[in-house]
């Protein structure tokens, strides 16, 4: 697995990362890609390098509970993502996974996966080294722990959230394929294994939570935007990014 120590310009003086956490169903990626397009930034889905993993691990026959087993099958994880939000793509190797990722088990699988301490630390170096070499003027991070562990000093922090229920109607509405009672559950239980591993329930202090419940996407949106031109400005008056958006 590609692992890189470069730390994230968080200061605004460079790369301006937006953190944004939440956890499933609650619109982190629509919202985080729609967010970037309208800033002119890049985007980056954390959760796409786990589940990345966990297909290159089913891909060989590997049972992803089986700690020991992921991290020798992650030594010849070769990953790539697109960070742009018009032209998202997920590679492993030389193969486009970026359906084949969202697949149920790659979903069933991903936790065991993310629950592996060094399988975290590597993946968060290399969100890090990603965006140290974006080159675009900022980069939404959307994930489970990217306001306290991946960039705990980015000038702007968010936890996207909504009721349970809102969030497993949501997620049925996006897998119209599968069961609704089946989608709200196995989001139940993938919200209780990952918060075994961190907490993206509650917001950290210094993080600002933006409850999309009673909101539509393009209200979510603009309460997002809000939050980041809030943040930017009491960080850098001058920050060209506070004045983009709607």
């Amino acid at each position: 697995m590609t692992d890189s120590s470069t730390p994230v310009d968080t200061t605004g003086a460079g790369t301006v990362v937006v953190a944004l956490d939440g956890p499933a169903g609650s619109g982190k990626s629509s919202v985080s890609k729609q967010v970037a397009r309208l800033l002119g930034y890049g985007y980056l889905d954390t959760g796409a390098a786990y589940r990345a993993l966990a297909w290159h691990a089913l891909e060989h026959g590997i049972d992803t509970s089986d700690a020991a087993s992921v991290l020798d099958v992650a030594g010849d994880f070769e990953y790539a993502i697109s960070l742009d939000p018009d032209s998202y793509w997920v590679r492993v190797g030389g193969v486009d996974v970026t359906d084949a990722i969202r697949e149920p088990r790659v979903s069933d699988a991903v936790s065991g996966v993310a629950r592996v301490p060094a399988v975290r630390q590597s993946v968060n170096a290399l969100f890090r080294s990603l965006v140290a070499h974006s080159g675009r003027p900022g980069v939404v991070v959307e994930g489970r722990d990217i306001t306290t562990v991946v960039a705990p000093d980015a000038p702007v922090r968010i936890l996207l959230t909504a009721a349970p229920e809102v969030r497993a109607a949501r997620r049925s509405a996006e897998l119209t394929t599968q069961d609704a009672a089946a989608v709200a559950a196995a989001l139940h239980r993938r919200d209780a294994s990952d918060s075994s591993v961190v907490d993206f329930l509650t917001a950290a202090p210094g993080v600002a939570v933006v409850d999309s419940t009673d909101l539509d996407f393009d209200q979510t949106v603009d309460a997002v935007l809000g939050v980041i031109r809030s943040a930017l400005r009491a960080s850098d008056p001058l920050q060209t990014g506070a004045r983009n958006g709607r």
